[in-house]
């Protein structure tokens, strides 16, 4: 468009197209599916993209009483794991002409205000991890379309969820324990009221039942690597059977294992196995490098932003969890022997 031109149209669209102003609105606001054919859809975006033509998205989102906006609630007690959720729901929230505002809950899992004078007016709609479910209080009155994340499907008050396969981590982490030939476990947990932690504890606990002579010692703590260095520390200079392997809830539990094992002259892994999940930037920053499961980040973030979608349109979001997958580093090896 020249310097000086008129701002094109949605009637400039539709005459070049060869369409009507109702069939240019049906396309560029996404909602040509099942109403106009791909070749005429495709023919209305290169018209506009031909012309310049950028819709009026307040007057749009105005008449529509929608403003694309998207609320993404995350706990405070977070790390870099949370800014990949965020990085991935907002590329997708993007391609499709929303905007994303990311919310850590102040009180970290714990209730919290309001963002929003009215988040109805606001918001069309939440993406929130479980790890932060109490800080929705204020706007779950409000009926907002919620998507949970790391949330039981079957307890969840969000509309869909969308979960990482952590069960199958665990499976994967204790496969590879016992493979390695270890039957002393300890399992750092992680101290916060949420179901990924929950089925995690449950999860190791019936795998390590399935196996006879097994010993499973689990202690909670903090997800902070200082209280991990503590629990750790107890955990590990108790009466009994010292563990061979640590099975963290978090990467930054296994760093705070580190440190304890290296306060009592611990080996890593020589005298003491240890396991993460998450693969943070800090699982091959310490040494020896950490064993650890990768959580793939923006993609939930991805699927989560997707599932929203499907709920605000009125479909079904796709279902099943998302993979993981264990990475054999350095921390792990045969436990020593007698």
């Amino acid at each position: 468009m020249a310097p000086g031109s008129p701002r094109p149209t949605s009637r400039d669209v539709a005459q070049a197209a060869g369409v009507s102003q109702a069939a240019v609105s049906l396309v560029l606001g996404d909602k040509w599916r099942g109403r106009v054919s791909e070749a005429t859809a495709a023919r209305v975006r290169q018209a506009a993209q031909d012309l310049g033509y950028r819709p009026n998205l307040a007057a749009r989102n105005l008449r529509l009483g929608r403003t694309r906006t998207v609320l993404l609630v995350v706990p405070a007690l977070t790390t870099e794991f949370f800014a990949g959720v965020y990085t991935g729901a907002a590329r997708v929230a993007a391609a499709h002409g929303f905007g994303l505002v990311l919310y850590p809950s102040p009180e970290g899992i714990g209730p919290a205000r309001d963002p929003f004078a009215s988040a109805r007016a606001a918001l069309d709609g939440i993406i929130a991890s479980s790890m932060a479910a109490d800080a929705l209080t204020a706007l779950r009155g409000d009926q907002l379309p919620l998507v949970m994340l790391d949330s039981d499907p079957q307890g969840s008050h969000g509309a869909t969820t969308v979960n990482l396969d952590i069960t199958d981590g665990i499976r994967q982490i204790t496969g590879h324990l016992l493979g390695l030939g270890h039957r002393h476990v300890l399992h750092l947990a992680a101290d916060v009221p949420s179901w990924t932690f929950e089925i995690r504890a449950q999860e190791l606990a019936d795998r390590l039942a399935d196996h006879p002579g097994t010993t499973l010692r689990t202690i909670r703590t903090p997800l902070t690597i200082d209280a991990a260095r503590t629990a750790a520390e107890t955990a590990l200079t108790a009466p009994g059977t010292r563990p061979t392997a640590v099975v963290c809830d978090d990467d930054l539990l296994a760093a705070g294992t580190y440190k304890a094992a290296r306060r009592l002259g611990l080996r890593i892994p020589d005298d003491l196995s240890v396991t993460g999940i998450d693969d943070l930037g800090l699982a091959t920053a310490i040494d020896p490098e950490l064993t650890t499961v990768r959580l793939d980040a923006e993609l939930f973030g991805e699927q989560g932003m997707h599932a929203l979608l499907a709920v605000l349109e009125g479909r079904s979001a796709d279902s099943g969890d998302i993979p993981v997958q264990l990475v054999v580093r350095a921390s792990t090896a045969p436990p020593p022997g007698p």
